[in-house]
């Protein structure tokens, strides 16, 4: 969700050699910490399946076994999955929108608690940003940026 600039890696800047604290951009998914562990965890993989299509260069090469079996690409320059409670997950989510560097997918509480996606989208449209609540929210940005949103949060337990 960011103003329409992209966000993501030239292909130069991509290093599978490197570690993952040498690369430009950081990638943290923030969970709601008062979610059940199903939950979260569903929360976590909607917000990362939105971010991984629309950051471009996250994913790196698939990985072949020793038989020839073909894994997909994982996140190359790695994802830390954090947790904090409602209002702070709120505060990480507008500071990150605000911030034109940063790309942001979030899952608002609307989609764990509808089955069909056109009332799902009802609902969001229908609810004033105030009154938003959040169950994952995933920020890509500059690593410093990211740093100072989302503090020194914990990881999820």
């Amino acid at each position: 969700m960011s103003d329409g600039s992209t966000v993501g890696f030239a292909p130069d800047e991509i290093d599978p050699t490197a570690p993952t604290r040498a690369a430009r951009l950081k990638w943290v998914i923030v969970v709601n910490d008062a979610l059940p562990a199903g939950r979260a965890v569903n929360a976590a993989v909607c917000v990362a399946a939105a971010t991984s299509s629309a950051v471009t260069g996250l994913l790196g090469d698939d990985a072949i076994d020793a038989s020839g079996a073909d894994h997909p690409g994982l996140p190359w320059a790695g994802c830390s999955v954090l947790a904090a409670d409602a209002a702070t997950l709120r505060t990480i989510r507008a500071k990150a929108a605000a911030a034109d560097t940063c790309h942001v997918a979030d899952m608002p509480a609307a989609a764990q608690h509808t089955r069909v996606y056109a009332d799902y989208l009802a609902t969001v449209k229908e609810t004033a940003p105030e009154d938003m609540e959040y169950y994952a929210v995933s920020v890509v940005g500059p690593r410093n940026k990211v740093d100072k949103i989302v503090g020194r949060l914990p990881l999820l337990p």
